[in-house]
C-alpha cells in the first residue's frame, strides 16, 4: 500500500521534526514492511498554474495536435521570456510561418499539447521556460507545428505525484488562480512510503490502521477518523435479503439522491488517491476508493436508477453469468457469494460490481454499500478469477465490522459535501457481527515468551494500545491473568501466543 506521510501525521500528534523517514523507522520496529520511502522529485523553475484560454486543433498533422493560449497570471504589461529566434524548428514540423497571436485582451502563452482531455476554461499546470521537471527535463521555448510553444502543459506522471499519462492534469475549477504557484497545490515536498503488513494484519491496509500503529510505535496521540456519530435510522434504505448469513455477516447500505453528476473531485482528494496509486475517475467513484483508503473498508457504489427490486445476498446459482466492471463475462461458480436483484446478478460480492449497475457520468442517484464478507469465501473467489481487486486484499484479510455504517455514512457526508447531494433518512442494516471473545494468559507469559522481564503494568499498557479492553485478575491457584477482549478490528487476536506476538 502506498501512502503519503502527510496523510498519515495529519493523524498523529507529532513534532513538526518527525521525518518521512522516522515513520518508516517505526513501521519496521512493529513489523511492518517498508518496500520504499520515496520523496517526491522537486521541481524547480516557474511552475505555475494556468487557464486554457484557446484551443485550436491542428489538423493537418498525423496524431492530436493541439495549439493552446494558456492564462499564466501574467499582466498585459509582462513581458513574456523572450525564445530564442535562432532555434530550429522540430524534426516533425512542417515547414510554415511562425505564429504567435492570442486572443485579444488575454496576456497568454502558446504552447503546444498533444493531450485532448481538457477544454477551454480548464485549470492546468504549466511548466514554463527554465523549469526542471523530474528526472532532470528542462523546459524551454521552442518552435514546432509551425508554433511556437512557450511552455509545457503537464501530466500527473511528469510531475512525479501519479502514474498516469493519459492525459494532461486538469484541476477541478476554482482550485487555484493562474499564476499561482503550483509547487505547493501539488505538494511537492511530501514523501511516498510502500508498505505490506503481512497477511494477518488486514486493518493496516489503510491510512487508519497504520496511524493507529504509529501512535502506538512512537507514544503519541492517534485522532481516528472513524469517530463520526452514525445516526438513528427509523426505516431501510433499500429492501435486502441476506440468503447466505454465512458469506456475508452484515450489510448497510445508505443512499444519497440529487448528486450533481458533473461534480469535481476535491483536489485534495484527487491528490491523495493518486499519490497512493489510484486513478481519479468520478466524485461518486473517488469517494468509494477515499473511504476505503482512509478507513480500510471497501465499499461499493450502485447506479440506484439500474437496480431492479429487491437485493438478495445468496451464492450464485449454476450457469449463472456475470459481466463486471472490466468488461469480461465471467461464469460464476456455486461457491461464489453475490449480490442480486430482480434481473440476475448485479456484483461478485467482496471482489468487483458488475457493469449492469455501474456509476456513470449522468448518475445522480447512488446507493452506497458496505458488507462484512467471510475472508476464506472472498478468497476463493479472487483466486478462482484471477480477481485481485482491491477490495478483495482487504476483504480476504478480514475487515472491521463495526466500521460498516461508519464507512457509508463517511462516503455519504462527502458526497453531500461535495457533489450536493441529499442523504436520505433510511438505512439498511442487515445481519450482525457476535463481539470477538475474550483472551486470557499468564500476566507473565510474554515475560517467558520474550525471556525478558517487562516492568509492571507493560503488558497491560501495550494490549489496551492494541485497541483491547484489559482486566487483570488471579487464578484459583494465585497466578496473575491478564484477560483482553481484542477490538473488533483485530480478528487475528483468538489465543495467548497472538496476544504475546
Amino acid at each position: 500500500m502506498k501512502v503519503p506521510a502527510s496523510w498519515l501525521i495529519e493523524h498523529l500528534d507529532v513534532d513538526e521534526e518527525v521525518t518521512a523517514q522516522d515513520l518508516a523507522d517505526a513501521f519496521v520496529r512493529i513489523g511492518i514492511e517498508v518496500d520504499d520511502v520515496r520523496k517526491l522529485e522537486p521541481v524547480t523553475g516557474p511552475l505555475v498554474v494556468g487557464r486554457v484560454a484557446e484551443i485550436e486543433e491542428l489538423t493537418e498533422f498525423k496524431k492530436p495536435v493541439r495549439f493552446c493560449r494558456v492564462d499564466v497570471g501574467e499582466s498585459d504589461d509582462a513581458e513574456a521570456d523572450k525564445p530564442d529566434e535562432n532555434l530550429d524548428d522540430d524534426e516533425d514540423d512542417d515547414e510554415g510561418p511562425f505564429e504567435d497571436d492570442g486572443p485579444a485582451g488575454i496576456r497568454t502563452r502558446g504552447i503546444i499539447c498533444g493531450a485532448t482531455n481538457f477544454a477551454e476554461g480548464d485549470l492546468v499546470v504549466v511548466a514554463l521556460p527554465g523549469t526542471v521537471l523530474p528526472g532532470g527535463f528542462e523546459i524551454g521555448s521552442r518552435k514546432t507545428y509551425g508554433r511556437l510553444s512557450d511552455g509545457m502543459i503537464c501530466s500527473a506522471r511528469e510531475l512525479g505525484i501519479g502514474d498516469d499519462h493519459s492525459g494532461i492534469l486538469v484541476l477541478p475549477p476554482s482550485t487555484a488562480s493562474p499564476g499561482e504557484d503550483a509547487n505547493k497545490l501539488l505538494g511537492l515536498e511530501d514523501t511516498v512510503l510502500e508498505v505490506t503488513p503481512t497477511p494477518d494484519r488486514g486493518y493496516t491496509l489503510s491510512v487508519r490502521g497504520l496511524a493507529r500503529e504509529l501512535s502506538n510505535a512512537l507514544d503519541v496521540a492517534f485522532g481516528d477518523p472513524a469517530s463520526i456519530e452514525v445516526p438513528e435510522a427509523e426505516s431501510d434504505a433499500w429492501p435486502v435479503r441476506l440468503e447466505d448469513t454465512e458469506g456475508c455477516k452484515r450489510f448497510v447500505l445508505r443512499r444519497v439522491k440529487n448528486l450533481d453528476a458533473t461534480a469535481p473531485t476535491p483536489w485534495w482528494m484527487r491528490r491523495r488517491l493518486m499519490l497512493a496509486g489510484i486513478r481519479s475517475i468520478s466524485l461518486a467513484v473517488d469517494v468509494t476508493n477515499y473511504v476505503m483508503l482512509e478507513l480500510g473498508h471497501p465499499l461499493h457504489a450502485f447506479a440506484t436508477g439500474s437496480v431492479k427490486g429487491d437485493l438478495v445476498v445468496r451464492k450464485a446459482k449454476p450457469g449463472e453469468k456475470l459481466t463486471t466492471l472490466d468488461d469480461v463475462e465471467r461464469t460464476l461458480d456455486v461457491d461464489d457469494v453475490i449480490i442480486a436483484d430482480d434481473s440476475g446478478v448485479i456484483s461478485l460480492a467482496g471482489t468487483m460490481g458488475g457493469a449492469s449497475t455501474e456509476i456513470t457520468p449522468e448518475s445522480t442517484d447512488v446507493l452506497l454499500e458496505a458488507a462484512h464478507w467471510d475472508p476464506s469465501s472472498i478468497s476463493r473467489t479472487a483466486r478462482r478469477h484471477k480477481l485481485f481487486s482491491e477490495a478483495a486484499k482487504r476483504f480476504e484479510r478480514y475487515t472491521d465490522p463495526q466500521l460498516c455504517a461508519v464507512a457509508v455514512e463517511f462516503a455519504a457526508r462527502l458526497l453531500r459535501q461535495y457533489g450536493e447531494g441529499s442523504i436520505l433518512p433510511g438505512r439498511t442494516d442487515e445481519g450482525g457481527v457476535e463481539p470477538n471473545q475474550p483472551v486470557t494468559m499468564p500476566i507473565s507469559m510474554p515475560d517467558q515468551v520474550a525471556g525478558v522481564r517487562y516492568e509492571r503494568g507493560v503488558t497491560v499498557k501495550r494490549l489496551s494500545q492494541i485497541g483491547c479492553k484489559v482486566n487483570v485478575g488471579t487464578s484459583e491457584d494465585g497466578t496473575a491473568l491478564v484477560t483482553a477482549v481484542p477490538p473488533s478490528w483485530r480478528g487475528d487476536l483468538v489465543q495467548p501466543a497472538d496476544l504475546v506476538e
